[in-house]
């Protein structure tokens, strides 16, 4: 056989090899893009499974990562406004990595162009595009490039981003198709973790609303009730803070009824300013205002909380009813937190209605319970007035009246001294029926009341409670200035008694005779000391010569000093 039939019988061979290698090729292409549709499956499936939103984002990167073989993957989420990324998700870096380039991208450059135009973009070389300017420090190269953006109901979640395609190739139209139906999967399975997510948070703002209406009815006061508006608020809303502040009388600034969290000690009782606060901004507009940065905001220089570095917050109103807000709720997070969203904020402004509406029960039924205690004083006080006293009287009377028929001058001296003690008796129980009815705050401006005050809140420094006893038309006849002088005057003349006389009984004694107003205070202690200090008696007897009165200092027989106070009351 020539070399020419050899030739030729070796063609059929080679063709067959050629259609062999073909039909193997199409074999491997079709099991690859078996296996790829089936990743892309287990992809869905295990994306779809999670239903916690964080988790959900996690399992999106890591996924893409995987169905197109990028040696990098990220997924950036647009935040409100949707003109930057509020959080961004990485795979293929380390830790370390990350925390050397620094700061999350925000959305510029070539981040950026997927946000301004949502369309699904492949890159042979990334840094060739138009909006590309470079990578920050420490930041590994890149040079392939794939992204495509991830809709929920039609609206623009976030963009996948990856680069680098192992192997050096490029990402091709096959990957761009699968990293698509990826997409359309994660934002299904973005929706249901929302939706999720929605409805535990709503179930934990009605388990929350449960517990202050169940801690209202079980009796606790006020401040116990704030507390535990401002605590749940924080856990429900991942808060670093949380304060309660109530508008002031003055209507320019705003007190912290509660604080929470951060330097809470501090902040305890501060007094902030309407003007430049994120509170008293909330406070006039009657609406929830938000920040997405406490700290830095050029809106709120008023506020001092700024110092404490805080991220996004907001301040929600609390009892809105006619223009008028009840208290503002502030919640504040770390710095690099997550905004607060129209999602959060609706649940929590019906929260803070609802929890405005039981503070108002609460002091309805506090102000309700203070009625009754006020009534029944002062059924005390008429009984003691219309029986105690009246008898007391007759009793006196009849005494006074026998003492006239008794011989004996002892026992004569001894009815009389009764009748006395009686009479003395009559005024301590008509002292004690005004103390009841000037206690919280039923007379707090006249001067019965006042000077009640001043000697319970001696009683502390005395280790004893001063005797009180009153007569004549104090609130009524003695001048507010002249009152001012007279509370003054009590209490320097107490002060003293618990700082030198060392004594173990005061007896005060306050009268408007309608002329003049006379205060006694009576002490069996040590005396005043010869050689002792005088610029608090020479105050009040600046005082007394002020008003054309005197200050008259004795020592009684049986040891002590008695203070006569008085002053005229005018025509």
């Amino acid at each position: 056989m020539g070399g020419d039939d050899v030739a030729r019988s070796r063609i059929p061979q080679l063709r067959l090899d050629e259609l062999l290698e073909e039909l193997q090729a199409r074999i491997d292409a079709a099991r690859g893009t078996r296996d790829r549709v089936h990743s892309l499956l287990e992809a869905v499936l295990s994306v779809g499974r999670e239903l916690d939103l964080t988790q959900v984002l996690r399992r999106i990167v890591e996924a893409a990562a995987v169905l197109v073989d990028a040696r990098y993957a990220a997924l950036g989420v647009i935040g409100p406004g949707g003109e930057s990324l509020s959080e961004f998700l990485t795979v293929g870096m380390s830790a370390e990595e990350i925390a050397g380039i620094g700061s999350y991208p925000t959305g510029k450059g070539l981040l950026g162009e997927l946000i301004s135009h949502p369309e699904a973009l492949r890159l042979e070389d990334l840094s060739q595009h138009r909006a590309s300017f470079g990578y920050p420090a420490n930041h590994p190269p890149m040079r392939t490039f794939l992204g495509v953006p991830v809709r929920v109901r039609e609206e623009v979640f976030g963009n996948l981003y990856l680069t680098d395609k192992r192997g050096g190739e490029e990402f091709d139209a096959d990957d761009e198709s699968v990293i698509s139906t990826l997409a359309v999967a994660a934002g299904v399975a973005i929706d249901n973790a929302r939706l999720y997510e929605e409805a535990q948070r709503q179930q934990s703002w009605l388990s929350a609303s449960a517990e202050i209406t169940r801690s209202l009815l079980s009796g606790s006061s006020r401040a116990q009730v704030v507390e535990l508006i401002a605590q749940r608020a924080r856990e429900i809303t991942g808060a670093e803070l949380g304060d309660i502040v109530v508008p002031e009388a003055d209507g320019r600034t705003l007190r912290l009824e509660l604080a929470l969290g951060g330097d809470a000690r501090k902040r305890a009782g501060l007094v902030v300013p309407r003007e430049g606060t994120l509170s008293g901004a909330a406070c006039t507009h009657g609406r929830p205002v938000t920040t997405a940065d406490l700290a830095t905001d050029p809106a709120l220089t008023g506020d001092p909380r700024r110092v404490e570095r805080l991220g996004p917050a907001v301040a929600v109103p609390m009892g809105r009813a006619e223009g008028h807000t009840d208290a503002v709720l502030l919640l504040a997070r770390r710095p690099g937190g997550a905004l607060f969203t129209e999602r959060e904020i609706g649940p929590l402004l019906g929260f803070a209605d609802q929890a405005a509406l039981g503070l108002e029960l609460a002091d309805r039924r506090r102000d309700a319970e203070q009625l009754a205690l006020l009534e029944d004083r002062d059924r005390i006080a008429r009984d003691l007035h219309d029986l105690a006293i009246q008898r007391l009287f007759a009793t006196g009377m009849t005494l006074q009246s026998a003492a006239r028929f008794i011989d004996h001058p002892g026992a004569s001296d001894r009815v009389l001294r009764a009748v006395g003690d009686l009479d003395e008796t009559i005024k301590i129980i008509r002292s004690t029926i005004f103390g009841l009815r000037a206690r919280d705050g039923a007379a707090g401006n006249g001067l019965r009341a006042r000077a009640v005050k001043v000697v319970e809140e001696a009683q502390a420094a005395l280790g004893f409670a001063p005797r009180l006893s009153m007569e004549g038309l104090l609130d009524t006849d003695v001048p507010g200035g002249v009152a001012d002088h007279v509370v003054a005057v009590l209490g320097e003349a107490l002060s003293n008694a618990a700082r030198h006389a060392h004594a173990g009984r005061v007896e005060v004694v306050l009268q408007a005779t309608g002329t003049q107003v006379l205060l006694t205070v009576q002490d069996d202690g040590v005396g005043i000391p010869e050689q002792g200090r005088r610029s608090g008696l020479r105050n009040l007897a600046e005082r007394a010569e002020g008003l054309g009165g005197v200050l008259e200092l004795a020592s009684p027989p049986h040891g002590g000093t008695r203070l006569l106070w008085s002053a005229p009351l005018g025509d």
